[in-house]
């Protein structure tokens, strides 16, 4: 009985002084409530409920690829159990600042590309999660150009020159545009600050719509493509952003999801999994968002069964 009084007391300051999980998120891009909400709903699923048995240090890079590589540095410091990372660049950062402290990504554009992971199946090393990579996306959203308005012939893609996918994504939507026919006109931009110098050469090219990477979907862009009579499209994060900016269209995996499912992957890791033993999942879940009023701003009327499938539509 003595034996068992003594452990229990022992027991009661460990538990006590037990201390939550500290987890650390690092976005690229200011992040909306929804998606802080879809971590913590995922993490609470996974029974864990922040400001009990874990703490959310978040952290965010405003868009600046050195901001973030210092708030990365920043979580490394402040010894947190897991890096949740959002989008290439952030993750870029996390794996500069620590090749110890697991990273989630939540996502990151190709993976396998850009050296994150050895394969999609066996990560390897302190990087696993989510990849937005959707299959044949450069047919997708050339279609649904087209079918918004099928006589385009000439699509500029406005290409960000600090993305390591730059090249990738400009030969996928090359690929898809000699099956349908599609003149490509390629637009390099340094950053959102190139966009009216980027108009200028989309201007003399007389092109009729355009194809955004998403780090590149801003508000200017969006209003400047309604102002020139140019269909907007744009996909991976920014499917669901870029058409409420004013853009036309959006086409690409749920944001939402890439939270819910890193919560899954926080809860894996801090039981004991190893991020290099987690396969790297890619999205199922995709959204087609329409804004009527832009459409209707370029003389185009969408058709019903587009409107249909649609997942929002904004009037």
């Amino acid at each position: 009985m003595r034996v068992l009084l003594l452990l229990a007391a022992i027991a009661v300051p460990i538990l006590a002084t037990a201390q939550p999980a500290k987890i650390g998120v690092l976005t690229f891009e200011e992040t909306p409530e929804a998606l802080k909400q879809a971590l913590r709903s995922g993490l609470r699923e996974q029974g864990y409920t922040e400001g009990k048995n874990i703490t959310l240090e978040w952290r965010e890079a405003g868009g600046k690829v050195e901001r973030a590589n210092q708030l990365a540095a920043e979580l490394v410091s402040m010894k947190v159990d897991v890096i949740v990372a959002s989008l290439t660049p952030a993750v870029t950062a996390a794996k500069k600042a620590t090749s110890t402290i697991p990273i989630v990504m939540a996502p990151a554009a190709d993976p396998v590309a850009t050296g994150f992971v050895k394969s999609l199946a066996h990560p390897g090393g302190n990087i696993t999660g989510i990849t937005n990579v959707v299959t044949d996306v450069g047919s997708k959203l050339l279609g649904l150009i087209r079918e918004l308005k099928p006589n385009v012939s000439r699509v500029a893609v406005l290409m960000d020159v600090r993305s390591q996918l730059a090249k990738p994504f400009l030969e996928e939507m090359q690929a898809a545009a000699s099956k349908s026919r599609m003149h490509i006109v390629p637009v390099e931009m340094k950053g959102p600050g190139d966009t009216k110098e980027a108009f200028n050469a989309l201007r003399k090219e007389k092109v009729q719509a355009i194809v955004v990477q998403p780090l590149l979907a801003t508000k200017e862009l969006a209003e400047l493509a309604r102002e020139h009579k140019m269909i907007a499209i744009s996909t991976g994060v920014a499917s669901s952003s870029f058409p409420r900016l004013g853009a036309a269209l959006g086409y690409g995996s749920d944001p939402r999801e890439h939270y819910q499912r890193a919560a899954v992957y926080i809860a894996k890791i801090l039981k004991g999994a190893k991020p290099g033993d987690l396969p790297v999942e890619q999205p199922t879940t995709f959204e087609l968002v329409i804004n009527m009023k832009t459409a209707k701003a370029l003389g185009i009327s969408v058709p019903k069964d587009m409107l249909v499938r649609a997942n929002e539509v904004i009037e």
